[in-house]
């Protein structure tokens, strides 16, 4: 069985068996052969040491910390279990785990804020429902209605000299209604 060890510099070595590894590493070290011996002595470190293993271990994207010591165990025991195994012969590309989704985003560096959650999600546009009567074609021609006195103010003040405030009142027949009284008007 494949024994793994970890020393103070946080590397991480495979070994064939528990005796090996002892042989070979003459410096303190603690050992583990799975996922839940190496979950028990990550419960025991500073949350510090275990985002350092995870930095240093090759091909994996740097974080700033863990959910927890155990997620961090399961990641690491993940990526720490292809030291053991025999080398594969590089004719055969590793495939990328693209189908995989992803269960957490991005971790965010201690202390910094959180980010908010979108309180609702956007929805598509509803179509406008349908009239019965279709509308009627746009007229050629836009402005007022002829005949109208909106259509004779437009006419005074197109003339070659336009027209001034007297005579459109005159030939609308609106009052002169002093300033002080628009202030009573109710």
């Amino acid at each position: 069985m494949t024994t793994f060890t970890i020393d103070e510099q946080n590397n991480i070595t495979a070994f064939g068996s528990a005796e090996e590894a002892a042989a070979a590493t003459a410096t303190p070290f603690e050992s583990f052969t799975g996922q839940k011996e190496l979950a028990q002595l990550a419960a025991a470190w500073p949350a510090e040491r275990l985002v350092a293993i995870w930095n240093s271990l090759p091909g994996v994207e740097p974080v700033q910390g863990f959910k927890s010591a155990k997620a961090a165990a399961n990641r690491i025991w993940e990526r720490v279990q292809s030291l053991g195994d025999p080398a594969k012969p590089e004719a055969e590309p590793a495939k990328p785990k693209a189908d995989k989704k992803r269960k957490a985003g991005a971790q965010a560096a201690k202390g910094a804020p959180a980010k908010g959650k979108a309180t609702k999600k956007a929805t598509p546009a509803k179509n406008a429902p349908k009239g019965k009567n279709a509308a009627k074609p746009a007229k050629a021609e836009s402005g007022p209605r002829e005949g109208s006195k909106t259509a004779q103010v437009v006419a005074m003040l197109q003339r070659k000299n336009g027209a001034t405030l007297a005579e459109i009142m005159e030939k609308m027949g609106w009052q002169r209604i002093p300033y002080a009284d628009l202030w009573l008007v109710p």
